[in-house]
């Protein structure tokens, strides 16, 4: 029992003189992972500037775990776990990549969206597109049944019409440009939203009676003008 006691006694000695050696002689410091040359001058009452020229570093950004750094004499007890202060660098790793998958979710979800809205608009346009196209189509026989006149000019004036239509439309009911629409490409002002054929027929004849009189005069300034 008293070997025991003497040998543990021993051993506790044997244990703090190593530790007291070791700060004693700490002339010289490991470099850890995760130190800096900053960190080691920090830790050490030195600076950057002393550490650099003390160990004829070229780049003080440059050092390696393991590598030896002298410290010169004025040095402290070396800390133990430089290791362990940089273990809570793992959390915000984990912070940041939940960010990036957040933000690529909401970024995959807004592209939908936007999908579908042009999706929705362009089959508006289309419906609308095929509304005027059937109106048109439905009219068309009716159209071709409306009375003429007995004037001597009649010929002329029926000539006269579909030369302009022909010009301006290629006789198409549908055709559009801009705020132009149809056969005789009248502004939809004129049309107030009615784009079937007999209304086109109607509002044409009554432009045309008001402006130049005739569709003989409607062509001669087309003619002269590139309009009418």
């Amino acid at each position: 029992m008293n070997l025991n006691k003497v040998l543990l006694s021993a051993a506790t000695v044997v244990g703090f003189t190593a530790a007291t050696v070791a700060t004693a002689n700490a002339d010289t410091v490991t470099v850890n992972a995760g130190d800096t040359l900053s960190h080691i001058a920090l830790r050490n009452n030195t600076t950057v500037e002393a550490l650099q020229q003390l160990n004829n570093l070229e780049n003080i950004n440059l050092i390696f775990p393991g590598q030896k750094i002298e410290v010169g004499g004025q040095t402290q007890t070396v800390e133990q776990t430089p290791v362990v202060a940089a273990q809570p660098a793992q959390p915000a790793q984990a912070d940041q990549t939940q960010q990036v998958a957040q933000a690529q979710a909401k970024a995959a979800v807004e592209a939908q969206q936007a999908a579908q809205a042009q999706a929705v608009a362009q089959a508006q346009q289309a419906a609308q597109a095929a509304a005027v196209q059937q109106a048109a189509q439905g009219q068309s026989y009716t159209v071709t049944q409306q009375p003429t006149t007995s004037t001597a000019g009649n010929g002329d004036e029926t000539a006269a019409r579909e030369w302009i239509a022909g010009k301006e439309s290629g006789g198409s009911y549908t055709v559009t440009n801009g705020q132009y629409i149809g056969k005789y490409q009248l502004s939809a002002s004129y049309l107030n939203g009615d784009y079937s054929a007999e209304n086109q027929e109607r509002v044409a004849n009554n432009y045309v009676s008001s402006r130049y009189g005739s569709w003989t005069n409607a062509k001669q300034h087309w003619l002269q003008n590139g309009w009418y």
